[in-house]
């Protein structure tokens, strides 16, 4: 488990005992905000927050694992890369686990309305997450960045679904690479 709070205990300390770190800089807007937002994170228990860096809020991963769904049990890794322009502009977000979904592209490219036109900077990591993980309770194949995931979610369920299992275990994502090149229309 991350210390969320050792960034201020630390400070703390370092004023305590007579001021700063020679050159110590001083935390950027974007730095104070994602302190907070990871401060206030109410993750659900199908959700994990790491961090590579303990030292670097702005770069992270989040796990999903939904219980529930067309993708329950599976296990959906993103990245977030938090720029300086944060709260003003949304982080970076990609989904680095290939998926079958219609919503998420072969290069992780995540379409979530909050990340994009509907961004505003009262909008936390908090909202995010929660909007991520409803992509996997309910994706939305009106607003398609897999147009073909789209089409088989909207007219045939049920294919679907075990196009979204042979993908899970790995097995479908060859042959849907190759359909997009053009190369065969494998289902």
């Amino acid at each position: 488990m991350i210390k969320l709070f050792s960034l201020k205990q630390q400070k703390k300390e370092e004023e305590s005992a007579g001021g700063t770190k020679g050159s110590s800089k001083k935390a950027s807007a974007a730095q104070l905000r994602i302190q907070k937002d990871i401060n206030e994170l109410n993750l659900p228990k199908t959700c994990d927050i790491s961090f590579s860096d303990p030292d670097d809020l702005l770069n992270f991963k989040l796990v999903i694992c939904p219980d529930e769904g067309f993708y329950k049990s599976g296990k959906f890794v993103f990245s977030f890369k938090v720029g300086q322009g944060y709260p003003h502009d949304p982080p970076k977000v990609k989904c680095e686990t290939m998926v079958y979904h219609p919503n998420i592209d072969l290069e992780g490219n995540v379409c979530l309305n909050i990340l994009r036109e509907d961004w505003k900077p009262v909008l936390t990591i908090n909202s995010i997450i929660y909007g991520l993980q409803y992509l996997f309770l309910e994706p939305n194949p009106e607003d398609p960045l897999n147009k073909e995931a789209a089409e088989v979610l909207q007219n045939n369920r049920r294919l679907f679904e075990q196009n979204v299992q042979r993908s899970m275990r790995g097995g479908y994502h060859w042959r849907f690479h190759q359909a997009i090149k053009g190369e065969c229309y494998c289902i």
